[in-house]
């Protein structure tokens, strides 16, 4: 498994993971920060990581849904062809979420009033201990990893 995303100091990380039944392992992560991000030049580091695990260890890849990893997908089917490529289930799933606020009024209006709801509890420490109470110590928003 491998993503892309922007640390707190603008520097563009992609992390690589091993999953098994076992566990999901870090593997390892590349500074892409100072390279465009082009499906060769993806391509070019997934297939580098690929060869340093062994192509016989990988059945799966997963991915996110930006065009350049679709093509990258394409580019690693053609070359390793007992490979499934995958695409992210929990961004296929924000995706889907985003389309639905923009595009549904009446989400965007459901949305934007949750929003304020919960701006307004969470700025008040008497709301979060009675929030805490009555909902047996759960809370409205919680960070999860995806």
């Amino acid at each position: 498994m491998f993503d892309g995303w922007t640390n707190k100091k603008r520097h563009c990380i992609c992390n690589f993971l091993v999953n098994s039944p076992q566990a999901i392992i870090f593997l390892s992560s590349v500074d892409t920060s100072n390279m465009s991000k082009t499906a060769d030049k993806v391509f070019e580091i997934l297939d580098a990581i690929v060869e340093r695990i062994g192509e016989e260890n990988v059945v799966q890849v997963v991915t996110d849904n930006a065009a350049n990893y679709k093509t990258m997908g394409q580019l690693l089917i053609e070359k390793r062809k007992s490979f499934f490529l995958t695409p992210c289930v929990a961004h296929c799933i924000d995706l889907i979420l985003e389309d639905f606020e923009k595009k549904l009024e009446v989400h965007q209006v459901t949305i934007a009033k949750g929003r304020r709801i919960t701006s307004y509890i969470y700025s008040r420490t008497i709301l979060i201990s009675m929030l805490r109470h009555f909902t047996k110590r759960r809370d409205l928003i919680r960070h999860a990893a995806t």
